[in-house]
């Protein structure tokens, strides 16, 4: 069960609006549970099993029945002197704007006093207003109640099945639409993709410096021995290399060079390379593989001719198509996990 917060009831300055509220709540959940009793006793087997087995209550309920309307009434009446004694105090404070707005945003409460079975259980409306107040302020917390915690565990299960299957049939008709060439792929690419061409290099530029910077940089000696070690057994499986060996004098000592030349060269160049590519100078070699890779849809006529051009679009939204298949069967697998059942 949920407790009184002492502190936040002083500090509301309204204590008194908040002891009534606890009050009325009370008045209305004994209300709500004697209309439900009566309810269920008009059922004549129910009437006969209380004159058969508890007399002393049937004759002490029996006009309590016939007359149910006056005792509901009662209660009715504290009900409408509740609300109009609120509504005066609302149209004191100046709490709307218009005197006669507070029936209107409170119509529950006074549809809920008329006394007719449809009506009366409006009042549970007025209890949920009155915990929700209660709750807003800081005086009481329901969100620790187990009855709280089982309704909202069984919601988000409810609410995370239905969201599911609406993602998943949604994500199914769009696998659908790429299958069937729908033009969304084209659309995607000469709409999205290429307008954002400059961030999409900037963001590959800033990776591939950031990879060749934390691979390459730190492990730059170890591959350096391992090509030249690479190198020198090349060489030595050369047959070629392998007749210097036939020079008189200096047969070992020109390969012995070669060896050291090649691999220093080699070495150089990886270095250089990599080098490039973890500084800011990749940007141009990046600029021009996006290029390549996604032309210009306005120039796809004029670049190689129509058949070629025709022919490598259409290999490309291939790619495409096949890369966003996948990706949303991805998704797809990610929204079959429940999250709610490993809570549980």
């Amino acid at each position: 069960m949920f407790t009184i917060n002492r502190e936040n009831l002083k500090k509301s300055h309204q204590t008194i609006w908040f002891v009534i509220d606890f009050l009325m709540l009370g008045l209305l959940v004994l209300n709500l549970a004697v209309i439900i009793f009566d309810s269920i006793y008009h059922f004549e087997a129910i009437q006969d099993f209380f004159r058969e087995s508890l007399p002393a209550f049937y004759n002490v309920y029996q006009p309590v029945h016939r007359n149910f309307i006056f005792y509901d009434l009662i209660f009715v009446s504290i009900f409408l002197t509740e609300f109009f004694v609120r509504w005066l105090y609302a149209v004191w404070r100046g709490i709307y704007q218009r005197w006669y707005f507070y029936p209107f945003i409170h119509w529950y409460d006074l549809l809920g006093c008329i006394p007719t079975s449809g009506m009366r259980f409006l009042r549970v409306l007025r209890i949920i207003s009155i915990v929700y107040r209660l709750h807003r302020y800081g005086i009481i917390d329901f969100t620790r109640t187990r009855l709280f915690q089982f309704l909202a565990f069984y919601y988000e299960a409810f609410m995370e099945e239905l969201s599911d299957r609406i993602v998943l049939k949604v994500l199914s008709g769009v696998q659908d639409e790429v299958r069937r060439g729908s033009p969304l792929m084209e659309k995607v690419q000469s709409d999205i993709i290429y307008p954002r061409k400059d961030v999409l290099i900037g963001w590959i530029s800033d990776r591939v410096a950031d990879l060749a910077s934390q691979g390459y940089i730190p492990n730059r000696d170890a591959l350096r021995q391992y090509l030249e070690s690479c190198i020198n057994e090349a060489i030595r499986q050369n047959p070629e290399m392998a007749r210097l060996k036939l020079l008189p004098i200096f047969g070992n000592q020109v390969r012995g060079t070669l060896e050291e030349v090649v691999g220093d060269i080699t070495a150089h160049v990886l270095n250089q390379v990599m080098e490039d590519l973890s500084s800011s100078r990749n940007h141009d070699f990046i600029n021009d593989l996006v290029d390549a890779l996604l032309p210009d849809p306005s120039q796809l006529t004029t670049q190689q001719g129509t058949v070629d051009t025709e022919l490598g679009q259409r290999q490309g939204n291939e790619v495409l198509i096949n890369l966003t298949l996948e990706i949303i069967d991805a998704i797809k697998e990610q929204v079959h996990h429940k999250r709610w059942r490993e809570q549980l």
